[in-house]
């Protein structure tokens, strides 16, 4: 049983265009393709683009993933994918505790305003503790990629911190708005939001985009397919279509400027 490529697009999230760009590097290729040209792929390769996805959603860049697969869709043994699907299964888990502990505090909070009852601060930030991703930072970029974010994050002001925050959103407000007209990605505009969107990347301590020798390019093309495959970052650039078409718009916006200046 196989799948054409529009089906795997639609129920993937993705795009025909993306899995013909992983086609084309070489980290997802077609089981078969029809005569009439179109791909289709069978359980093993939706196997692997699952794990794509993953590792996506991850950070890592496209080289990156491809070392990791290391072998073809064909080739990989049913343990060894079950092996590394378990690895990923343990991660979502933890997210998915956190999501939910994150969803009680502020149901918490809600009940507690709704009643006039007194606030208690330590039940109220369960679950958004920045150091959660301290494995998962030091995993990918080491653990001075981790101490060096995290004391830049310590040493903030109270006012520092919120002026960031604001940046953050403005940004993506900004992103999302761009998306909501239907710019091209390649415009002027866009790639001035992409500009700034770097901007921000390299002013991040610990980021290969703050590193004078690290993979700025590999870096923001990885966070870009990240914002589309990560609910928790496409949800920053929704637009009045739902779904990851802001995600997309910013993706594409950032890898015509990666291609172009970095």
């Amino acid at each position: 049983m196989d799948w054409s490529i529009q089906e795997i697009a639609r129920l993937a999230g993705t795009t025909s265009r993306t899995l013909r760009h992983y086609d084309d590097i070489g980290l997802l290729a077609p089981s078969r393709i029809a005569s009439n040209g179109y791909r289709h792929y069978d359980q093993a390769a939706l196997v692997r683009l699952q794990r794509i996805l993953l590792l996506r959603a991850l950070g890592l860049g496209l080289p990156q993933i491809g070392e990791v697969l290391g072998t073809s869709p064909g080739s990989a043994t049913r343990a060894s994918e079950v092996g590394a699907l378990e690895t990923h299964l343990a991660w979502l888990r933890q997210e998915q505790d956190r999501m939910l502990r994150q969803i009680a505090s502020v149901e918490s909070t809600i009940t507690a305003l709704r009643q006039g009852e007194e606030l208690m601060a330590e039940n109220m930030f369960d679950g958004f503790d920045h150091t959660q991703y301290k494995d998962e930072v030091e995993s990918r970029w080491g653990k001075k990629a981790y101490a060096d974010s995290d004391r830049w994050w310590r040493g903030m002001s109270a006012d520092e911190r919120s002026a960031w925050q604001q940046r953050v959103a403005d940004l993506s407000g900004e992103w999302a708005a761009a998306a909501e007209r239907g710019i091209d990605p390649a415009s002027d505009e866009a790639q001035d939001l992409a500009r700034r969107h770097v901007e921000w990347l390299t002013g991040i301590p610990g980021t290969p985009a703050s590193q004078p020798d690290g993979d700025t390019k590999g870096y923001v093309l990885g966070l870009g397919e990240m914002y589309v495959t990560d609910p928790r970052f496409a949800a920053n650039y929704t637009t009045s279509e739902g779904g990851t078409t802001g995600a997309e718009f910013v993706r594409d916006a950032l890898r015509v400027y990666a291609e172009a200046n970095l």
